[in-house]
């Protein structure tokens, strides 16, 4: 049985982010209700001293979420690598690409992620946290460096954000250059994976709203867990593509360019699987 310091808490979190700025109690109770704490807490009292890949494997169990997987032989072997996807769910799909690799890779990965995941104790340790909701830490530089130095191959979400719905259709914003400019720098071969999956017509709608008028806060993010049990008893395809040597990223483009070079890639790899 987990103890409470595994818990989620919202009460804990709105402190933390907040900064002694006041919410109302309905606003705390919402926001419960929508990130299922109390079902939530069940599981982890259950599954809350878990820590890695059994974690991860409880959390689909959970969820009831079951994977394919296509292109498995071209998983390269040796690196480490940076693995790059596409992000159309925001919690599903994290978690498996965590699985597939950490199985594939003994468990030596790393992710990228909004730093309000390191409330999830049980994945904290693949986590290197990307602050979404206020300033940058001033350690983020640091740990960026640290975590493509390192052995572990490196998970990314190069949209920042899951995938958003224009003009009808499903797909990525534009793709940070980061994982360009890093793994050049590291001699890091990239492996891009495609992830088949959709979110509610209500978090686009939401998402689009909140962009019309404005809000810079990303309130579609506030939905993802309410998304995830939508997305319960799914069965998701993940596409993995053949590796692109870092050297291929030249001075023929720039790193923005070469981003979005292996975004095309990446849903070149769901256009071939129709």
């Amino acid at each position: 049985m987990a103890d409470n310091s595994v818990l989620l808490d919202i009460d804990k979190v709105l402190a933390e982010k907040a900064k002694g700025k006041y919410v109302p109690g309905f606003i705390r109770n919402y926001l419960k209700r929508i990130v299922h704490q109390e079902e939530l807490n069940d599981f982890l009292r259950v599954h809350g001293e878990e820590v890695g890949l059994p974690f991860i494997e409880s959390c689909l169990k959970f969820i009831d979420v079951n994977v394919e997987v296509k292109g498995a032989e071209n998983l390269p072997e040796g690196g480490p690598f940076t693995f790059v996807s596409n992000h159309p769910l925001g919690g599903p799909d994290g978690l498996a690409l965590g699985m597939v690799l950490g199985k594939h890779y003994d468990g030596k990965i790393k992710y990228l992620v909004n730093d309000i995941l390191m409330n999830v104790k049980g994945l904290a340790p693949f986590f290197v946290p990307i602050n979404k909701t206020g300033k940058q830490s001033r350690d983020f530089p640091r740990q960026v460096e640290a975590c493509f130095q390192s052995d572990n191959h490196v998970i990314m979400f190069p949209a920042g954000i899951c995938s958003r719905k224009q003009h009808g259709v499903i797909k990525d914003l534009d793709w940070k250059k980061t994982f360009i400019s890093k793994s050049v720098e590291y001699h890091r071969d990239v492996v891009p994976m495609h992830f088949d999956g959709r979110n509610s017509d209500f978090f686009y709608r939401l998402a689009n709203w909140s962009k019309a008028l404005g809000i810079k806060f990303n309130i579609a993010m506030l939905y993802l867990v309410d998304e995830m049990m939508k997305n319960r008893h799914k069965t998701f395809t993940i596409t993995i593509g053949k590796p692109i040597p870092w050297q291929t990223f030249d001075k023929s483009r720039n790193s923005t360019e070469w981003a979005q070079y292996v975004k095309d890639i990446v849903y070149l790899l769901n256009t071939n699987n129709d």
